[in-house]
């Protein structure tokens, strides 16, 4: 299977992708422009002086250039960017992918590797607080488009308010949709700088508190946590990821509480540690991860009251121990490649699930800590997320289980309380289906949305908390001890990959990511786009 971001056929297929001209009542739409294209120059050579002028419904065009962070705006009460955006309607669009760079580091080359070139943000108590990239705050229908975004590290307090590259911040950790909807496409994000956990860049493509918007045509590498994220949205995401790569990441993607319509199609998903996590938790609060439709609507596209849909994605070799990983991320089961976890009424179908090896697919509960306990079980030791009620149908599963402990395969289940099980069909291998507990698609053919009694699947369940070095997610809490012969790899050195295909972040002609076919497609008419296009 051809990867969806690098071939000319998706290219094409979004060639004549164009955001409409926004019309505020009174306010006919601006073009600011930052620095200089094809020998023009723009009015501005920072992108965030461009970002302050601009009103809502204007563009800020950027040039091709490398844009340091050198200094940081901040929002009241969020954290520091190198790109604040506060106002709504606002389009931020580089006319070149590749080469408009909005870089996090303070000096040197292009997304520097130097330590001495990184830039810790401003600081408390003494030591840096990390910085985000590109942050929209709480701004409605903002447009990120066509750039690269690098090397902006999280700070020493670690709590994932920095070192984001791109972010949708509907205000974090306020439990309440602070944003409604968005544009992110044609998005590079990733960080050439690893030093330790402490600092380092955590996630790429980012969407938190937020109800309403689309990511097309992205790329994350190098993140700690996770390549693209979304979550704290409850039940209102509204949100579609579409034609995404993410890659040597701890995880792929994590959604958090990230529920109701929320589709991931067409993408790639490939050697992280962990390809692919949804899960419920107490964090980017309230849980749980809720895939059913609101107000009891069927799903368009499952026909069920499943609106939480993963389909038509490559998800594969995700087998990487030596990616930068921290927190609950690291422990993201390594061969695997997506993960359930304490997720309810989610739909994964039509997928490819390739030499992932650990399992292709499981399902597992999740354990927190706590209190408060929302939506969870409060046992003595943890807050308990049980998964149920699940879909994974349709699926071709090929040569995973490389790891060879006994119930590694295509897919493996377990609960641990009385809930509607999750059901399993019509999905493939070449060599035979592979599952733990076995049979498990004569076990659970249909979500009959009957309460069962839990299954324990005993040995399954201590091979994830072994294989996450984590606490154990079976009937016995508190141990992550490893049967005796266990193989599941270890992290030995963290190692930085490079874009794909790229000999340096300025050669456009190494690139394999697209970029806009028309950067002024739907822009107004302006000196670098004469005849505009809107």
């Amino acid at each position: 299977m051809n990867k969806p971001l690098a071939g000319a056929a998706a290219t094409a297929l979004l060639a004549a992708l164009a955001t409409p001209a926004i019309a505020v009542s009174g306010h006919h739409p601006q073009v600011l422009r930052v620095g200089t294209y094809k020998g023009i120059h723009g009015q501005y050579s920072s992108i965030q002086a461009a970002v302050n002028a601009a009103q809502p419904g204007d563009w800020v065009l950027v040039a091709p250039g490398d844009y340091k962070t050198r200094r940081s705006s901040s929002p009241a009460g969020g954290p520091p960017a190198g790109v604040l955006i506060t106002k709504p309607l606002i389009h931020l669009r580089g006319m070149n992918r590749d080469t408009v760079i909005v870089d996090g580091t303070k000096s040197g080359p292009t997304c520097s590797t130097r330590a001495q070139d990184q830039n810790a943000g401003p600081l408390e108590q003494g030591k840096g607080a990390g910085l985000d990239g590109v942050m929209v705050w709480k701004a409605d229908n903002v447009w990120v488009e066509n750039l690269t975004v690098c090397n902006f590290q999280g700070g020493a307090g670690h709590d994932g308010s920095t070192g984001n590259e791109v972010w949708w911040n509907g205000g974090e950790d306020s439990a309440k949709i602070g944003g409604h909807g968005f544009w992110g496409n044609y998005l590079t994000t990733t960080s050439t700088y690893f030093a330790d956990e402490s600092t380092a860049a955590q996630y790429g493509i980012f969407s938190s508190d937020w109800s309403g918007g689309s990511f097309d045509q992205g790329y994350a590498s190098n993140f700690s946590d996770s390549g693209y994220y979304i979550g704290a949205c409850q039940q209102v995401c509204d949100q579609t990821v579409n034609h995404a790569w993410a890659e040597y990441n701890a995880l792929g993607y994590s959604g958090s509480n990230s529920g109701g319509r929320l589709v991931v199609e067409n993408s790639e998903f490939d050697h992280n540690e962990d390809g692919f996590d949804t899960n419920s938790q107490n964090g980017d609060n309230p849980p749980p991860q809720d895939g059913s439709c609101p107000n009891g609507a069927i799903s368009p596209i499952t026909h069920t009251h499943s609106c939480w849909v993963f389909m038509h994605n490559y998800v594969h070799d995700n087998n990487d121990p030596n990616v930068p990983g921290s927190g609950l991320a690291a422990a993201g089961p390594l061969g695997t490649g997506l993960s359930l976890s304490g997720a309810r009424n989610d739909t994964v179908m039509d997928n490819v699930f390739a030499n992932n090896d650990a399992w292709g697919v499981i399902v597992v509960p999740f354990p927190d800590s706590g209190p408060p306990c929302t939506g969870g079980t409060s046992t003595p030791a943890v807050c308990l997320y049980d998964d149920y009620d699940n879909a994974v149908f349709h699926n071709a599963f090929t040569h995973n289980g490389g790891f060879g402990n006994p119930t590694n395969g295509d897919i493996g289940a377990v609960s641990t309380e009385p809930n509607p099980p999750s059901c399993f069909g019509a999905n493939t291998d070449p060599a035979g289906l592979t599952t733990s507990p076995p049979m498990l698609e004569s076990l659970y053919p249909e979500c009959t949305g009957q309460t069962t009694l839990p299954d324990a699947n005993a040995l399954f369940a201590d091979e994830v908390a072994c294989d996450s070095a984590s606490i154990a997610i079976g009937p016995v809490q508190g141990s992550s001890a490893c049967l005796p012969g266990s193989n599941y790899p270890r992290r030995s050195k963290v190692v930085m990959h490079p874009l794909p295909g790229a000999r340096s972040l300025t050669d456009p002609q190494s690139a394999t990511l697209p970029s806009m076919p028309d950067p002024c497609a739907g822009a107004p008419a302006n000196p670098w786009c004469p005849s505009g296009r809107g």
